[in-house]
């Protein structure tokens, strides 16, 4: 599962295929057709393209149901695929480095001040946490 993503990233057409299949799955091409036909109103064929290109990566697998038609199932959960995502962002975007990502985040996101804490809070306690893997 994480050897898929250590090599390849989701376009956001594929993105946009995969949170069908985190919601419900396994999924027919029609299925997922007809679950994106509000926000996309793709053809088929895209949606068959996309499906077997995320197959092709190792993101999906298929089977096939009692009718024999080709269902998709994820290979990979959406937690892991948005760690490799943001993984992937830091090193393109920031070098791999946490820290020019935050100060860009705070200097230009639009923060509450509930926000601020919160993420205050959260930094503390990533900061404990790692005093604490480190005194193992």
């Amino acid at each position: 599962m994480d050897a898929y993503m250590d090599k390849k990233n989701l376009s956001e057409s594929e993105w946009t295929v995969m949170e069908v299949l985190w919601e419900q799955s396994p999924q027919t091409a029609k299925d997922v057709k007809i679950a994106l036909e509000e926000p996309k109103q793709w053809a088929i064929n895209t949606v068959r393209t996309l499906l077997t290109r995320l197959v092709n990566k190792g993101a999906l697998e298929t089977a096939d149901n009692q009718s024999g038609v080709t269902t998709f199932k994820p290979l990979i959960s959406h937690e892991n695929c948005i760690r490799a995502e943001s993984q992937s962002f830091l090193k393109r975007i920031f070098g791999g480095s946490s820290m020019p990502l935050l100060v860009h985040f705070s200097q230009n996101a639009d923060l509450s001040e509930d926000d601020v804490e919160e993420l205050k809070k959260i930094l503390d306690e990533s900061v404990k946490n790692k005093q604490v893997n480190k005194d193992k």
